[in-house]
């Protein structure tokens, strides 16, 4: 029992599906649980998620729809694991190859995503990945910008500035919890940002914005740059945490709970009496990032609205 408890969390998955096909909750041709339901129904990470399923996938124990759902194979693909990369389309598309490598990348980030490993999922040779995509650097590209573009701004939007930034933050924000590895592309530079087309069409909602807010044109834009940049350190921060307990196993839950006796041995000497007394609960009752975020933003909308009142 104790060995089990200290199974990766996508191995603990991994193993509940399979028992689940072998007990025939799941038939042949049926979905299993999508990543979504597995965040919800095992409280883990997507990227935790993700990586169980892509780990039945390698093992033949399912299949993935391009476009669709992930459905389990049948008995004889099971136990021939030869055939596990087979696919039910066998000719992919530009389009296909980029939402692989979107699905590799959600679940081994995209310091797992070599081209060998993404031909392995889509079921090709590697030379054959370059009839879709030139190279790395436009695959990560379009990556980015069909992960980033899964979020649609509406037209014309909420009435008011605010309203409207508010709005694109958290569009943006939810990009990054889904697919972790999507800022260290979307913010590799601040200033100088990757050409992606769904990232400038973001920014050019916001920039519409504020027009008419008193600001000149380079005041308004690193207003945006300002305000996308928080949404993306932020991101930044919960895809290295995110990381981290792909690599290890080790949710940060489970991290804090371990540094608790040092927790204590620090706030014990009384060296840190204004954090001890922000603390609630003790070492583990800081807020969660969905919280830091959203008490952030309002902190950031706020500002913005000091500057315009003085513009």
């Amino acid at each position: 029992m104790e060995s089990e408890n200290r199974q990766p969390p996508y191995l603990r998955i991994v193993g509940d599906i399979k028992d689940r096909i072998t007990a025939g909750e799941f038939g042949p041709g049926e979905p299993v649980p999508s990543t979504r339901a597995l965040v919800k129904e095992q409280h883990v990470a997507m990227a935790t998620a993700a990586k169980a399923l892509a780990t039945l996938r390698e093992q033949g124990w399912v299949y993935t729809v391009p476009g669709g759902a992930t459905r389990v194979r049948d008995r004889s693909a099971v136990r021939a694991p030869a055939s596990a990369h087979a696919r039910p389309n066998p000719e992919p598309s530009s389009d296909s190859v980029v939402r692989a490598g979107i699905d590799v990348a959600d679940a081994h980030g995209v310091g797992g995503l070599s081209m060998r490993r993404l031909a392995m999922e889509v079921g090709i040779g590697v030379m054959s990945l370059y009839h879709y995509v030139p190279d790395k650097a436009a695959l990560l590209r379009r990556m980015a910008d069909t992960a980033f573009g899964e979020e649609q701004l509406p037209e014309p939007g909420p009435e008011g500035w605010r309203a409207k930034l508010e709005l694109s933050a958290r569009l943006q924000w939810r990009s990054y919890r889904r697919h972790p590895w999507l800022v260290s592309i979307m913010h590799n530079s601040l200033t100088h940002p990757p050409a992606i087309a769904s990232g400038m069409r973001f920014v050019d909602w916001e920039l519409r914005a504020l027009r008419g807010s008193g600001l000149e044109p380079r005041a308004a834009l690193h207003t945006v740059l300002a305000l996308d940049g928080y949404v993306g350190g932020i991101a930044a921060s919960n895809a290295l945490e995110v990381e981290a307990e792909t690599d290890t196993g080790i949710s940060a839950t489970e991290r804090m709970a371990a540094d608790r006796p040092l927790h204590d041995e620090l706030f014990g000497r009384e060296t840190f009496p204004d954090l001890t007394a922000a603390l609630e609960s003790g070492a583990t009752a800081l807020a969660d990032v969905d919280e830091i975020f959203e008490w952030g933003l309002q902190q950031q909308l706020d500002g913005i609205g000091a500057r315009l009142c003085g513009a």
